[in-house]
């Protein structure tokens, strides 16, 4: 399993206010970030798994709304999040 408990803990520390701070949108942004780089280098070798490209792009769109609702309520937590994951180029 690519997720483990500790890799999400680490996650959510590194981005949320604690490791125990599952709610926040930076840490759920984190979070799809990490998986959604994960099912991008499975499609590189999968090329045919058409069910894991449709829930790739369901979860860029789930995490376009969280950014989008970031965006809205804070633009420096925005600019923020953006920059420590790398996210635009």
């Amino acid at each position: 399993m690519y997720l483990t408990k500790e890799v999400k803990e680490n996650i959510f520390e590194k981005h949320g206010k604690g490791k125990n701070d599952t709610g926040s949108a930076e840490g759920q942004i984190a979070l799809f970030t990490h998986r959604i780089n994960h099912l991008t280098e499975h499609l590189k070798r999968n090329r045919k798994d058409f069910n894991t490209e449709r829930s790739l792009v369901k979860m860029v769109g789930k995490r376009r709304s969280l950014l989008d609702y970031l965006k809205k309520k804070d633009i420096s937590r925005y600019r923020a999040i953006i920059k420590e994951l790398g996210i635009r180029k």
